[in-house]
């Protein structure tokens, strides 16, 4: 069968996942137009990782369907595969090899080769900003240019849609910016589908053109950050909007698993 282009990047329908008598994801419905950023925003199990691992392939669904690039990801999830790019939260690069040589491993698990596959990486070089560090040791490297390698790496094969899961955790504010101005540059450039999961408002609602809210396990509300805050109210802003779909106060310190966690992945990063 023909793959013809298709109009939503991601389809959910009735998407759910239980683990015993706990459903981490229920009854999960959206679409995610082709060419846009998307974010997937939620306090902790709300289910969020779970509708990314399974969209990823990394997870079976309990019951309902989900398509990706157009693909069904229980049926042809080699297919999706081949069509995506997924950056976890957690460190993916190399730190004991060089920028080249993590682009290098991540082409050829796609099956780039020869000129085709330099070409990539030099690409993926500059899009990065480490053509003068691409034989520096990653280890040596700040926060903000690991991260960038790891999209690179996440998008060498030029996938459909790329997927990230808190793309800036433990990043200072500048890196974080790098790293956003990189995310609109890759959709823009490529016409790439994004979808992110984050804690951020402000990240939210600088990169995303249209968000889910989703409150344990359940889809509370989707459209445009002007759209959603329109709805709170005239001087709403997103941290607003989150509280009151997910009915959950943004607390300054967080709980001690998110400190633990954001502190971990910060101490990776550099």
């Amino acid at each position: 069968m023909d793959h013809a282009p298709a109009v939503y990047a991601i389809e959910t329908e009735s998407l759910s996942k239980r683990f015993g008598d706990m459903h981490a994801l229920d009854g999960l419905s959206l679409r995610v137009p082709a060419a846009c950023i998307f974010g997937l925003l939620g306090p902790n199990g709300a289910g969020k990782s779970t509708a990314i691992k399974i969209l990823t392939t990394l997870l079976q669904a309990t019951s309902g369907s989900a398509r990706v690039a157009g693909y069904d990801v229980a049926l042809q999830p080699v297919r999706v595969r081949e069509r995506i790019g997924y950056v976890p939260q957690m460190l993916s690069a190399d730190g004991a090899l060089t920028a080249t040589e993590n682009l290098q491993l991540s082409a050829r698990l796609y099956g780039l080769r020869g000129a085709e596959c330099d070409a990539r990486i030099r690409e993926a070089l500059r899009f990065a900003g480490l053509e003068a560090v691409a034989g520096h040791l990653v280890k040596t490297y700040s926060g903000g240019m690991i991260r960038s390698l790891e999209v690179a790496q996440a998008t060498v094969h030029r996938p459909e849609v790329l997927f990230l899961d808190e793309p800036t955790i433990g990043l200072d504010p500048m890196a974080r910016r790098s790293v956003w101005e990189r995310l609109r540059e890759l959709k823009s450039a490529t016409g790439m589908t994004i979808l992110l999961t984050t804690h951020d408002m402000e990240e939210a609602d600088y990169l995303c053109d249209q968000l889910a809210i989703l409150h344990q396990g359940r889809l509370a509300v989707v459209g445009t950050p002007d759209a959603l805050k329109g709805q709170v109210g005239p001087e709403a802003s997103l941290s607003d909007v989150f509280v009151a779909y997910s009915g959950v106060e943004l607390e300054q310190g967080g709980h001690y698993r998110e400190v633990r966690e954001t502190r971990g992945t910060a101490r990776r990063l550099g």
